[in-house]
């Protein structure tokens, strides 16, 4: 009996913490869901070119879902849908709208904050000179 208790009072705190609203830290790439999309469930996103976007839930943890095929105009877009056919969750097997367009997702996985753009832009430039450094040599 007091085993029992000692486990249960040992789960408390774990419990407490996670149900705060903390970020519950996860491994990155990890196939995901995101609970409830339309009752606030998702927060923000962030295209990745057409090849994916980064989505943040509420308790601002982040996800990258990358699709079949280029999604035209996500990277112009202010704002998307999300088609999950009825289920209360966001996951592989839901689709992203932007305006007519209707972009297919081929996974969800657990993800880092993006980088700022402008970080971004300086890597893919940085990334791009080296390549044609070695292409020259």
């Amino acid at each position: 009996m007091r085993l029992f208790a000692a486990i249960c009072l040992a789960a408390i705190p774990l419990n407490a913490t996670a149900s705060d609203g903390e970020r519950v830290p996860s491994e990155v790439g990890v196939e995901a869901d995101i609970s409830f999309p339309a009752r606030g469930g998702i927060r923000n996103f962030r295209a990745d070119d057409d090849r994916g976007v980064w989505i943040e839930d509420r308790r601002r943890n982040w996800y990258y879902a990358s699709f079949f095929g280029p999604c035209p105009g996500i990277q112009f877009a202010d704002g998307i849908g999300f088609d999950t056919r009825g289920s209360p969750r966001f996951d592989r097997h839901a689709k992203i709208l932007v305006g007519r367009e209707v972009c297919a997702i081929s996974t969800l996985v657990t993800a880092d904050k993006p980088l700022p753009r402008k970080d971004q832009r300086r890597y893919a430039r940085e990334a791009r000179e080296a390549l044609k450094a070695e292409r020259e040599n």
